[in-house]
């Protein structure tokens, strides 16, 4: 049945690992280089993501062989490329042919918002919690994330140039720090 304090609970942990205030300056970043990100797009993509790996996470990664800890790896090499993009300002990945749609679902709905870090905590939440309360934890955060794109715009204004540069170089450090953690914790040795 449904448990405020599973609820709660949930929504915090989902929110602290999706992280979106901390992703503001790619996403800021992502919308200068495309003029703008199609926030209903990337919010439903994302949805669409961690309900799908909620409830198939493990047998989609079994079908193709790999373990939660190689996804896990896999995620962090990615979150550190987009951490050296942010740092050095240099494009490590190919912008120059994508269009919004895409870049509203990569890498904004995935690897960003429903990016590796996520898919497993949903598969760790879910040995712990009643499906139903994940599920309103992962409503609960779409909804905020869908405020956070919807007024990235908003917010890059109020904090201004030199506001979003730092922002982006400090960001960067923690996304660099998170992706090192993630590498860390899931290497077997």
């Amino acid at each position: 049945m449904f448990n405020f304090k599973e609820i709660v609970s949930v929504t915090l942990i989902l929110f602290s690992v999706i992280d979106v205030l901390g992703s503001l300056p790619v996403i800021v970043d992502f919308r200068k280089k495309l003029g703008k990100i199609e926030s209903e797009k990337a919010t439903l993509a994302a949805g669409f993501i961690m309900i799908v790996f909620l409830f198939l996470g493990e047998r989609l990664l079994s079908l193709f062989g790999v373990d939660v800890a190689s996804f896990a790896i896999a995620g962090a090499i990615i979150l550190f490329l987009l951490g050296m993009e942010m740092i050095l300002g240099r494009n490590i990945f190919k912008h120059d042919d994508l269009d919004v749609g895409t870049a509203s679902i990569v890498p904004i709905a995935f690897p960003i918002i429903a990016g590796a870090a996520t898919m497993t905590t949903l598969l760790a939440l879910r040995s712990t919690y009643q499906i139903q309360n994940i599920l309103i934890g992962i409503l609960l955060n779409l909804f905020f994330v869908y405020l956070v794109l919807k007024s990235s715009n908003w917010i890059e204004n109020k904090l201004g140039t030199g506001g979003t540069d730092i922002l982006r170089k400090v960001f960067g450090i923690i996304l660099l720090a998170i992706s090192i953690k993630l590498f860390k914790t899931n290497l077997i040795i």
